[in-house]
């Protein structure tokens, strides 16, 4: 048995995998392409909390679970990302946007170290705001730009929303994990 992780660090291998095909609660995904250049990432919960008050207390509590909102940070997204997730094209070898392009949801997969192994998470159902641009010029240093990403992490039709890695996922699970979209469901020891 492997011990949990006491403290978690660190950001990498960032992958997105496009939802290719969604029929009734089957969801099919491509195949995992990494982002490199990860810097940050934040998500807060979404979804509201709602109140019912009876006999002078609050008798009931309604929580509606709608996943996450919130950023990544990369040095630079790849240009496949560009054309796979937000519906760019290449014209003359550049990236044109059409205000008519269709942005496409997709599963992110990424890691966050820890002191026994790192976690990975996958969030099953995102979707991705088109990223601004800001740079400034050069003064005695250079400073690197970065390119925020924001996103929204909300639940397939099954209620899938996040899967984690823990100290129990099987060593195949774990070590396959950025060849495909893991599923929430048993894998039978061999």
């Amino acid at each position: 048995m492997k011990k949990e992780n006491k403290v978690t660090f660190g950001l990498k291998n960032v992958h997105y995998a496009p939802i290719t095909e969604t029929v009734e609660d089957k969801v099919t995904y491509g195949t995992p392409v990494r982002i490199p250049g990860a810097t940050e990432m934040s998500t807060d919960p979404a979804g509201e909390s709602s109140s019912f008050f009876a006999d002078d207390i609050n008798f009931y509590e309604a929580i509606a679970n709608q996943g996450y909102e919130g950023n990544f940070n990369f040095a630079k997204l790849p240009i496949s990302f560009y054309t796979d997730i937000l519906g760019y094209t290449l014209v003359n070898g550049g990236l044109y946007e059409n205000a008519n392009a269709k942005i496409k949801p997709f599963a992110l997969l990424f890691e966050i170290d820890g002191d026994q192994q790192a976690d990975r998470f996958v969030y099953y159902n995102v979707s991705a705001n088109r990223p601004g641009t800001s740079s400034k010029t050069k003064e005695d240093s250079t400073e690197v730009n970065t390119v925020e990403l924001p996103f929204k992490a909300t639940p397939r039709a099954d209620g899938a929303i996040k899967w984690v890695t823990g100290p129990e996922t099987p060593q195949a699970v774990y070590d396959a994990f950025y060849t495909k979209v893991t599923e929430p469901v048993e894998i039978p020891e061999i």
